[in-house]
């Protein structure tokens, strides 16, 4: 089964989800908003090496804005960086899409096309 954190009002994961359904990849989906993905969940995927940390973060995002977090970025840690992504789903780019050992974060046609096939 493949977890898909998402937000119902989000036009990417809207798309990310539609792609997905049409090639008949069943997904367990989680409101990104109200339950983030855990930092354990976090760390694994930037310990893949598909994504930094900064990758992680929805930079379009108002809570991103209103954070400051651009300019919070150099000065934090990445565990620091990882708990406010935890306690914030508002914060994470999404889609995010995993099955525990591939992942996916946002809609990118190429890359979903390369990973679930």
């Amino acid at each position: 089964m493949v977890t898909f954190y998402g937000y119902a009002k989000c036009s990417t994961c809207r798309k990310a989800k539609a792609y997905l359904q049409q090639r008949g990849v069943a997904l367990k989906e989680i409101d990104i908003t109200t339950h983030p993905p855990s930092k354990a969940i976090l760390r694994s995927i930037v310990a893949s090496g598909a994504y930094r940390v900064t990758d992680l973060f929805n930079r379009s995002g108002e809570m991103y804005r209103e954070l400051g977090m651009k300019d919070q970025m150099e000065r934090l840690g990445e565990s620091a960086l990882l708990d406010l992504l935890a306690t914030h789903g508002k914060l994470v780019k999404r889609p995010i899409i995993t099955d525990g050992t591939r992942v996916t974060i946002g809609f990118d046609e190429a890359r979903l096309k390369n990973v679930w096939k």
